[in-house]
């Protein structure tokens, strides 16, 4: 059977596709559309073969994202998406509704997309493409996995805020995460890496970002909050802050609800501060010694030390800290921003490990106190394997 996977971010739309056979889960087709909504917009595809191909095109919306992928997958891969077994996609928010992957219905799409005020930039992507899938395969099973669903193992007092406390328990007002599948993933290959479910802690590093405590395969802990919106500086969004300045804001600037939302979570973060919201920009004015470059990467790296130095002490030590995503995987820079900050964990950073780049590596020195790994991530195959198990 070919399993499809989409995974929406807020700037990218990666997929792949599977052919399944039993247990294995082989990868016919792969690939990218990034730089969603920014200029310099294009979408790739490799194939099992090794070759790769790349187009230029215009991707205003996650939208005709989706219809590039087909495009790119009907042009050798596959000779009719009715090859298509079934559909898994990456949802973010699944709030208290959804604790693990779902079969999709009418129902399912609706509660995804009433949960779009949870995760604006997200939900309503999702919706879409499981829409368009709808109009391209009616006849084709899809499955949601959740971002969410990792971090229901949260004890209480990681989740609740300091709100009157109907706020929760009748308004569901919590901290719920994001990320889930990744995070999930590189904690389990590290645990293999180091020989032991230990104390690890997560950071994925995209466009959107969070960090995660994880002790023994449980999420204890992760920064990103009741939307995605919270935690770690981010490419547009402005991750946490002190919760007056939102209001500040619109009572002396006269801005409105829908203002304030695209002012948070549009044009703030990296875009915010520099004047770009892709990292590879950014580091690009930095080398060049941009001053707006580099205060907001040194501020950029400074929030990751903080969430990271915090979640040491939530998990009482660390065995290992893994990058992954787009920013985890592919920036030298900001990894050694990072651990070089963290030295006196007995970090000890190897240079020309950090700078390689694919496969999932050590970037410590033997004899280092606490280790480092890239670990690229891969949801797509947890999604794959539960649309498998629950489109049958």
């Amino acid at each position: 059977m070919k399993i499809l996977v989409l995974n929406s971010g807020s700037s990218s739309l990666k997929y792949q596709l599977f052919d399944v056979n039993g247990d294995k889960y082989d990868v016919i087709a792969k690939g990218l559309a990034e730089r969603i909504g920014i200029h310099g917009s294009l979408v790739s595809i490799k194939y099992a073969n090794g070759e790769k191909k790349s187009v230029a095109v215009d991707l205003p919306t996650h939208n005709e994202a989706l219809r590039e992928v087909f495009n790119l997958l009907l042009d050798g891969v596959i000779k009719s998406l009715d090859e298509i077994t079934a559909v898994g996609h990456r949802v973010v928010h699944g709030g208290e509704n959804f604790k693990g992957s779902a079969l999709v219905t009418e129902k399912v799409i609706e509660e995804i997309d009433e949960l779009s005020k949870l995760a604006p930039l997200h939900n309503p992507a999702a919706v879409l493409g499981l829409r368009a899938v709808q109009k391209a395969l009616p006849n084709v099973p899809q499955v949601v996995a959740f971002d969410t669903a990792f971090h229901q193992t949260m004890p209480k007092e990681a989740f609740l805020y300091g709100l009157p406390l109907e706020q929760y328990t009748e308004h569901k007002i919590r901290r719920y995460g994001a990320h889930g599948t990744s995070h999930q993933f590189v904690a389990e290959e590290c645990a293999k890496l180091i020989g032991k479910k230990g104390k690890i802690i997560t950071c994925h590093l995209g466009n959107g970002a969070s960090i995660s405590a994880v002790e023994g395969s449980i999420c204890k802990d992760t920064s990103m909050g009741f939307t995605p919106l919270a935690g770690v500086i981010m490419g547009t969004r402005c991750g946490d802050i002190d919760p007056y300045i939102p209001l500040h804001i619109m009572k002396y600037q006269n801005k409105t609800v829908d203002e304030m939302n695209t002012l948070l979570n549009k044009q703030s973060g990296m875009l915010g501060l520099s004047g770009f919201s892709d990292m590879r920009d950014v580091e690009a004015k930095y080398l060049e010694g941009d001053a707006k470059a580099i205060d907001a990467l040194k501020t950029y790296a400074y929030t990751l030390v903080k969430f990271i130095g915090s979640y040491i002490a939530v998990l009482g030590g660390v065995d290992a800290i893994v990058f992954t995503a787009g920013i985890g995987e592919n920036s030298p820079i900001i990894r050694k921003m990072v651990l070089e900050r963290l030295s006196y964990l007995g970090i000890e950073l190897d240079e020309e490990n950090n700078n390689k780049r694919g496969d999932a590596v050590e970037i410590t020195k033997p004899g280092s106190k606490v280790r480092a790994f890239v670990i690229p991530t891969n949801e797509e195959l947890v999604i794959a394997q539960d649309t498998v198990r629950l489109s049958r």
